[in-house]
């Protein structure tokens, strides 16, 4: 019969300094901690598990026991002012504190239960051998630079399955099934299935059914207007996890301008004066006061002046000059009208010409720093798809008169932003776009974002280097109901 052995260790990023007076200073991701007067064990259980995985009932097995209530899965009925303080510590830095699952073979981990959160309770308990469980529906399971990852957004904790016997009894989990039903189907010792489950299930990804036979997060009504991937982009982009991008020295710094693409003509676009339109614009009060609303696309063309101004005053580069992230190295940043963190701009434009005097039909990518549209695709069959997607997408029955669609080159952000690049250009599209709306209503234009299902119609009709440029948003730009008499 093979026998788990709990285990303890201190999360890869966490750093443990010990002085010559006893002091304890634990650097982890969430912060400093200190521990001016450490006790003994404690000092020599975090050094241990600073190192890996680590049983502690061998590390205080040269400290004298005391008559005491098992603690801590029964390892630490030690000396009680030692084992006390061990307790204390392990709370405190419990968003740092690994638990592990393994057997005494000598081969390592089964299993590793790793916090993602600051403050994280790990109370694994014996499932009984007749309760459904299963994965929950929000968990996912993938390669892991350790083993399979197996985490869900609604966790506390992720898992790295290290072993055979705990990917394989992850893996049955996919439907309910019991215990007992997993040690027939994986032929794994009932003990240890048990123990694997346990830790399963207090890390969070695993559920146990109620005496009713029924999983809470089905039941839960706050927890059913969320999608797997939602919710798992959610708690992704709001707290670093392993897993980003992993070789962000290899970026290198990318260019703050996209490199001309295509041999198609381009075209300077119209400048404006904007300290003319400043006497003559509305106020910012006003612009914000109109309602917003997708507008009914019209038959009316635009002019390429007025192109040009919208993406002159909405768009382009004012300066280029270095920036850099607090603590963080220098990098080649840009000025520009719509907010941007550090002053990356990794967004791209595009422009689907549909009616206009002045620019031939077709899709040009926008040139911020020299103020031109560059032609990159001129066939017929791509423009119309686009169009359709923005009619369809805008609710209309008429195509726009033009349609901006919006990109983010990738490499730009992670090289300085890493994990947090992308729900970060989501928050520059939304700066985009709400500048775009702005500059289109100053100007007597109507332009909106409309929701789209894009697939990967837009990479083609685009030519992006998939996917190290994405499309992340569209923008149509039309002339107003009113202003047309329609």
């Amino acid at each position: 019969m093979a026998e788990t052995i709990p285990l303890w260790s201190l999360t890869d990023d966490s750093l443990v300094e010990i002085s010559e007076d006893g002091s304890l200073v634990v650097v982890t991701r969430w912060g400093e901690h200190e521990f001016p007067h450490a006790e003994p064990l404690v000092v020599e259980s975090l050094r241990r598990m600073a190192l890996g995985p680590v049983s502690l009932a061998n590390v205080t097995s040269s400290w004298e026991p005391v008559e005491r209530e098992p603690d801590l899965e029964g390892e630490l009925s030690w000396t009680a002012e030692g084992a006390d303080a061990l307790r204390q510590v392990l709370k405190e830095l419990g968003g740092s504190v690994v638990r592990s699952l393994g057997l005494a073979d000598g081969r390592g981990p089964l299993l590793s239960v790793i916090p993602v959160v600051l403050a994280p309770v790990f109370a694994p308990v014996a499932i009984p051998a007749t309760r459904p469980i299963r994965l929950s529906r929000f968990s996912s399971l993938r390669s892991d630079a350790d083993g399979m990852g197996l985490e869900s957004p609604s966790a506390r904790y992720r898992v790295v399955l290290s072993q055979p016997w705990a990917v394989h009894v992850a893996a049955t989990l996919a439907t309910a099934k019991s215990v007992g039903e997993i040690v027939i189907t994986t032929g794994i010792d009932r003990g240890v299935v048990g123990a694997i489950v346990s830790y399963l299930v207090a890390a969070g990804v695993v559920q146990a059914a109620g005496e009713n036979g029924r999983f809470a997060e089905d039941d839960d009504p706050e927890l059913g207007v969320w999608s797997p991937d939602e919710l798992s982009f959610h708690t992704t982009s709001r707290t670093w996890r392993p897993g980003g991008p992993a070789d962000l020295a290899g970026l290198g710094n990318p260019p703050v301008v996209k490199a001309p693409t295509g041999e198609g003509p381009s075209y300077s676009l119209f400048r404006p004066d904007l300290t003319e339109r400043a006497e003559t614009d509305p106020t910012l009060t006003a612009l914000l006061e109109n309602d917003h609303s997708c507008p009914e696309f019209t038959e009316s063309v635009l002019s390429a002046e007025q192109i040009g101004e919208f993406l002159f005053r909405g768009a382009r580069i004012r300066s280029i000059g270095p920036a850099h992230l607090p603590n963080g190295p220098a990098h080649s940043a840009s000025q520009r009208p719509y907010f941007s963190v550090a002053c990356l701009y990794e967004l791209e434009l595009y422009v689907s010409v549909n009616r206009c005097s002045g620019l031939d039909r077709g899709i040009y990518h926008y040139d911020p720093l020299d103020h031109r549209l560059s032609l990159v695709n001129d066939d017929v069959a791509d423009l119309d798809e686009m169009l359709d997607i923005a009619m369809i997408g805008g609710g209309n029955h008429r195509r726009p008169s033009a349609l901006i669609t919006v990109t983010a080159r990738m490499p730009r952000m992670a090289s300085v932003l890493g994990g947090g690049a992308y729900a970060t250009t989501l928050a520059h599209v939304g700066a985009l776009q709400q500048t775009l709306y702005l500059v289109a209503r100053a100007m007597g234009l109507a332009a909106h974002a409309v929701p789209v299902d894009a697939g990967d119609r837009v990479d083609r009709a685009l030519k992006l280097d998939w996917p190290a440029e994405v499309g992340v948003g569209e923008c149509v730009l039309d002339l107003p109901v009113d202003a047309v008499g329609e």
